[in-house]
């Protein structure tokens, strides 16, 4: 715990959110970076942060170039950027910022399942270009969302938030996760592959990593079907973007709604000139009022360790770390 939290300084390595910026600059010594390179460290700058704050890749080559890091407050629910591993390893807590995002993801998670399957972003499009008053009514859509099984790969937090609002919409919903979620009423799945089976509908909130690395592969979007709809809300990283646009133009599956890529903001031409791929650019939590609360939620959380030696966000590998004394 400080007394004096104006004299701990705070690394912030490349961009920041404005309004995590300037709290993190008003309670705290704020020091800023180009990127999170262990080259850019001045001696003196390095021996003196105690916390990160940051929406940016850090390593273990970075931590380990920090001697008295406490804390790494990362901005957004994902954190597969960050090595929280060796963090903890190293006594160094991780947080991030989840809750305050899970309402407006699962808002754009159902608003990219619509759009894909009714088509309106097209038919917007067919009434812009004047296509309506030339040629007539835009052509009824093929799918519908009557009768779909959904899947949902991630039963978090977002993805319990998209089941309810899948169960207003009268869908049935089954899942798959690590292990079963206990109470649950949906349909667990141990495997992916056999919850895609299962279901035509499958959303994929997964986290990123290594344990998810392109587990949505060929096999698993043949099993959804030629009518299969696939939508990717969580991170590029879980799908193999080859299968997935070989799937979609060789209509193993109908369609896909995507909000993240594996190599972001890069997205392949060939998937861009699909008519089945309905496209965003990551904007699952992109509102003012949601981008401002995580914001919040960084701070806070550098605020409460060095106010309290508690976190209010700990990510699991780093719950168990306590305050240095």
């Amino acid at each position: 715990m400080t007394s004096d939290r104006s004299a701990v300084t705070i690394l912030v390595p490349g961009r920041l959110h404005e309004r995590a910026a300037a709290r993190v600059d008003g309670a705290f010594r704020m020091a800023h970076i180009d990127r999170a390179d262990k080259s850019l460290l001045t001696p003196d700058l390095a021996r003196d942060v105690r916390g990160i704050a940051a929406m940016t890749a850090i390593d273990a080559a970075f931590i380990d170039a920090l001697p008295n890091l406490e804390i790494i407050a990362n901005f957004g629910v994902g954190y597969d950027a960050v090595d929280a591993r060796h963090a903890a390893a190293k006594g160094v807590i991780v947080t991030n910022t989840p809750d305050v995002l899970t309402e407006e993801v699962a808002d754009t998670a159902l608003g990219l399942l619509i759009n894909t399957v009714r088509e309106l972003p097209r038919a917007e499009s067919w009434l812009r270009q004047g296509r309506w008053v030339k040629e007539g009514p835009y052509p009824l859509t093929k799918a519908t969302l009557r009768g779909r099984r959904a899947g949902i790969f991630g039963m978090g937090r977002i993805g319990l938030a998209i089941a309810r609002r899948l169960e207003a919409f009268g869908l049935s919903i089954a899942y798959h996760n690590r292990r079963r979620v206990a109470e649950l009423p949906y349909e667990y799945h141990p495997t992916l592959l056999g919850l895609a089976s299962a279901v035509d509908t499958l959303i994929s909130v997964a986290p990123g990593g290594a344990a998810t690395d392109k587990a949505v592969n060929a096999e698993v979007l043949k099993a959804l079907g030629p009518d299969g709809v696939f939508v990717n809300i969580g991170r590029g990283s879980t799908v193999d973007q080859e299968a997935l646009t070989e799937a979609l133009a060789a209509g193993y599956i109908r369609a896909a709604g995507l909000d993240v890529f594996a190599d972001e903001p890069n997205v392949p031409q060939a998937l861009i000139d699909l008519p089945n791929a309905t496209l965003l650019p990551h904007v699952g939590s992109a509102s003012v009022h949601t981008r401002n609360a995580m914001a919040d939620l960084v701070v806070d959380n550098l605020v409460a360790w060095f106010s309290t030696g508690k976190a209010l966000t700990p990510v699991p590998e780093a719950a168990a770390i306590v305050a240095r004394q």
